[in-house]
């Protein structure tokens, strides 16, 4: 079973940044692609970006290249979603997931962080 602890989140004014970070333990975690998801109040969750732990392919949603970036650091298990230019619409619960799958028409994982609240003030 993955374990996934995602740290990072906060408050930050609009225009600031913040870096999360999820480290991975547990099953065959090296072995997935790795993601993160946001949800913010009332809307449904939203993929933003994904990054292999063997490969120096990722990607960003296209509306937050630019602003969002994904990395991972293979010797501390950890990967992380850097943030900057943030806006009031970032606003959102930020999820690390383990295994991304597309399914139905949406992306999915299989193994999900707890969630790390970021809230953008004006």
């Amino acid at each position: 079973q993955v374990q996934l602890v995602e740290a990072g989140g906060g408050l930050v004014q609009a225009g600031g940044s913040l870096r999360l970070s999820c480290v991975a333990s547990g099953g065959t975690f090296s072995s997935y692609v790795m993601a993160w998801f946001r949800q913010a109040p009332g809307k449904d969750r939203e993929f933003i970006a994904s990054i292999r732990w063997s490969s120096t392919n990722s990607y960003i949603k296209d509306s937050l290249k630019g602003r969002f970036a994904i990395s991972r650091d293979n010797a501390k298990n950890t990967i992380y979603l850097s943030m900057n230019t943030l806006k009031l619409e970032d606003t959102a619960i930020y999820y690390c997931a383990a295994d991304l799958v597309y399914n139905r028409g949406r992306y999915d994982a299989t193994f999900w962080g707890q969630g790390t609240q970021v809230t953008v003030s004006s």
